[in-house]
């Protein structure tokens, strides 16, 4: 336990020490959240469904989730070049509790950042159905940023430099959110389209959001919730297996 604390407390001081990097990660969800919501409302509108900048606000807290967790994960690489990965591997502990740890801390950070990004469309006018379940939605932030933090974990324990960075950003990362129904609605989708937002993990994490938040899910809160847990928990087990793999 004390490992997995030292290691969740390390990625808390990384990201506390960047103010840049604090203040950087908030400029392109405050673009899409004003470009975007303000910017398409009044199409929204005219098809009927009502404000856009309302139903846009959980999708980018979702973007930022997945950023953050991903490139928290990623920083696996940077440690590995910079000698820091060598120092922890070394240590008489249990690489589960290191991975674990690292897991947690970058889970964490991601989900302040979606709590600051909700904060922020909520300075901009978005308002959440009932303020009672704001606490839930940061309990379903944190389950998405654990999915997502693993799920960098495992691909940044399979590289070794950040020659595939641009590849995971473009085949991976990009695709889990823009599928993921955060720009768009999930209904009357044609069906090559529904079936890929069907298997990507993001779009049950939005629509919990979208449930808790505004009140209106797509898939129900409850196949969420169960669909989130299971993939956590797939995406652990094969991080974990990943990491305890790495030669040093």
């Amino acid at each position: 336990m004390k490992t997995i604390y030292i290691m969740w407390l390390r990625e808390l001081k990384r990201y506390f020490r960047s103010r840049s990097r604090m203040i950087g990660s908030l400029g392109q969800p405050l673009l899409f959240l004003l470009a975007l919501g303000y910017g398409l409302g009044s199409v929204f509108r005219a098809a009927g469904e009502g404000s856009y900048f309302r139903f846009l606000g959980p999708g980018i807290i979702g973007m930022s989730i997945i950023f953050t967790a991903i490139f928290s994960g990623i920083q696996l690489i940077w440690d590995r070049q910079f000698g820091f990965l060598k120092e922890t591997l070394v240590a008489p502990v249990d690489r589960f509790y290191i991975m674990l740890g690292r897991t947690l801390g970058g889970a964490t950070v991601a989900t302040l950042q979606g709590i600051l990004v909700f904060f922020m469309a909520v300075i901009f006018g978005f308002r959440p159905e009932h303020w009672v379940l704001v606490p839930v939605a940061i309990l379903f932030m944190l389950l998405v940023a654990l999915l997502f933090t693993a799920l960098g974990t495992g691909i940044a324990s399979m590289l070794e430099d950040m020659q595939g960075f641009q590849l995971i950003m473009n085949f991976l990362v990009m695709p889990l959110f823009f599928l993921s129904g955060a720009l768009f609605p999930l209904s009357g989708l044609p069906p090559v389209l529904s079936a890929l937002t069907l298997v990507d993990p993001l779009s049950y994490g939005i629509d919990s959001f979208r449930a808790l938040l505004i009140g209106t899910s797509y898939f129900g809160i409850a196949l969420d919730l169960g669909v989130l847990v299971v993939v956590t928990l797939v995406f652990l087990v094969a991080g974990t297996y990943l990491f305890s793999r790495i030669e040093i």
